[in-house]
């Protein structure tokens, strides 16, 4: 079920998850800054997960090693990635969001991830108040889990989702096509959903900065350097234009993915090729669990500090053979010239597509 094209959409982002999860069960961590990330040991090699607010005042952030986290804020307190915790609350938000009902009608909600979702009417928009129903939201998921969250109202999935951020945290906040220049037409290209740094780079050589220069561009320009798909469609982001509907299909998943961080660099040929093998055998594992063979292998191999280079190939046929899928990885291992040592691998099966494709 979709919702239809002229209902609110409205964007429920959890704050701090990941950490207020952590806090949840440790009550007594409540106000002390906390770092979820590897197996919690900042003398270790691993990135950060996410940071409690208290941490990110220090300047902690995802993605940031875990050394580097301590160096900032010594006074955290470091603690290991539990999945499984974190499936089981964002199973309760989302079971929550979908018992809501809106316009005297069940809501349809967009699984986006653990602490994200959109969520819509599934009946034509008869003045339904948004505002009232996104307090109802951050109420309902607080009573339910313990957890805040933040709402982004908006007239399209684009500007609901870039709404979030300004009611950050645990508030609302809504832009529509009215007050969308006003908020984000002086800001930087990458303060849009789908444009990252590389995107960024190839606009601003365009003399495109700005979300509002973006908007006024030609996009014939656009589709002439970026090509005929991305350049129109950055054109419409950076007008916060967006046609797709919220869509309650679940995501399928194309491919599972491992990766090792060594806590020492290797430099072993076998030793490194067992790693991979080994690595291979638990991504075998996820994609059993999909019950759909691998078509694909995929390789990242990161070297010592950190330079990365990644290999792939198709295989001859679908299969889910452990040692088959291993000999495909170890095989892309020789692609790679090693001449340095390496800290970590990577293996990414891609499976075959489900019956009748991908729904999204």
């Amino acid at each position: 079920m979709t919702s239809p094209s002229n209902t609110w959409v409205l964007h429920v982002d959890l704050d701090q998850f990941i950490a207020a999860v952590e806090v949840l069960r440790r009550p007594e961590l409540a106000g002390r800054p906390v770092v979820v990330g590897g197996r919690g040991d900042p003398t270790e090699r691993g990135v950060v997960s996410t940071a409690s607010y208290e941490a990110r005042e220090h300047g902690v952030g995802s993605g940031m090693p875990l050394r580097v986290a301590a160096r900032r804020c010594p006074d955290a307190v470091f603690l290991p990635v539990d999945a499984p915790a974190y499936d089981a609350a964002s199973a309760v938000v989302m079971e929550t969001l979908r018992s809501l009902t809106w316009g005297g009608a069940p809501v349809v909600v967009e699984v986006l991830g653990w602490d994200e979702a959109f969520v819509a009417a599934s009946v034509p928009d008869a003045g339904l108040d948004p505002q009232a129903f996104a307090d109802r939201i951050r109420a309902e998921v607080l009573a339910a889990t313990g957890l805040h969250c933040s709402v982004g109202i908006g007239d399209t999935k684009l500007r609901a989702k870039t709404a979030t951020d300004f009611g950050k945290p645990q508030g609302t906040y809504r832009l529509t096509a009215e007050n969308w220049f006003e908020v984000m037409g002086e800001r930087p290209t990458r303060a849009l959903w789908g444009i990252g740094a590389k995107t960024a780079k190839k606009l601003a050589a365009l003399g495109i900065d700005t979300v509002e220069q973006l908007a006024t561009s030609d996009a014939r320009v656009l589709a002439a350097e970026l090509g005929p798909t991305m350049g129109p469609w950055y054109h419409r982001l950076g007008r916060g234009a967006d046609t797709s509907a919220v869509d309650a299909t679940p995501w399928v998943p194309r491919a599972h993915g491992r990766e090792t961080t060594f806590q020492e660099d290797l430099e072993d040929p076998d030793r490194i090729a067992e790693e991979v093998r080994l690595l291979t055998r638990r991504v075998v594992a996820d994609i059993d669990r999909e019950g759909r063979p691998a078509a694909r292998v995929g390789l990242k191999v990161r070297f010592t500090p950190f330079f990365t280079v990644s290999r792939s190939l198709t295989l001859p046929g679908p299969t889910n053979d452990p040692e088959l899928l291993g000999n495909a990885a170890v095989e892309l291992l020789g692609r790679v010239e090693r001449d340095r040592p390496v800290r970590l691998v990577g293996v990414r099966l891609e499976m075959v597509p489900p019956e009748g494709g991908y729904p999204r």
